[in-house]
């Protein structure tokens, strides 16, 4: 069991992480001001799943496997890269659609859910940044070190969840109002599409 003040001085952590910017704040970003508030909640959701994906990976041990392989890597990197291409196809081409006087169909929240998912968990850094930040707040001297490994991963979970549930409550408030004009919408999509790019080139171009 964590002491108390190990939980609350990895907590603190965990919160100024998630207030860092970063992909997955852009992704929720992007996905509250396009959708809504509601469905920024459901990104956050499978967000904070592929955390607890992460974090079960570093406690049996597959974050050495990434780690360790090259291939294993840029395998699991290709995907991430690969599926924001295809959002940002799918905002683009949003974008077009709106620009043509059509709204494109509202996503469903299992849809959305699956994205924040399949966004973590493409992502092979965070894996390997767990690896290495996780096993600091743990001490064989307190017991098992996958069950600390698991608490300390539900705790950044729970610090993800505050934080991006804020910043999906405020940005898809906005973009509710925002998207009131036909002509700000198609200009929010393209936006988003060009994060999207973004974000692939940059998972791209990441090394372990």
């Amino acid at each position: 069991m964590l002491p108390l003040e190990v939980a609350l001085s990895f907590f603190g952590v965990a919160v100024l992480l998630a207030l860092s910017p970063g992909p997955d704040n852009l992704f929720v970003l992007t996905q509250s001001m396009l959708w809504g508030k509601r469905a920024g909640l459901w990104v956050v959701l499978g967000l904070c799943t592929g955390v607890l994906g992460h974090t079960l990976a570093v406690s049996a041990g597959l974050a050495a496997v990434f780690a360790a392989s090259q291939t294993a890597f840029l395998v699991v990197k290709l995907a991430g890269a690969a599926y924001l291409l295809y959002l940002a196809w799918g905002a683009l081409r949003a974008g077009q659609a709106s620009l043509e006087g059509s709204r494109p169909a509202r996503q469903t929240g299992g849809k959305l859910y699956r994205r924040g998912v399949i966004m973590s968990l493409t992502n092979p850094k965070v894996t390997i940044f767990f690896l290495a930040f996780l096993p600091q707040f743990a001490s064989p001297a307190r017991g098992s070190i996958g069950l600390q490994m698991l608490q300390l991963g539900i705790l950044f979970m729970l610090a993800a969840f505050l934080v991006f549930s804020a910043l999906a409550i405020f940005s898809g408030s906005v973009g509710e109002r925002l998207q009131r004009s036909p002509r700000v919408q198609v200009w929010l999509n393209r936006a988003a599409g060009i994060v999207f790019i973004g974000l692939a080139l940059k998972l791209l171009t990441s090394q372990r």
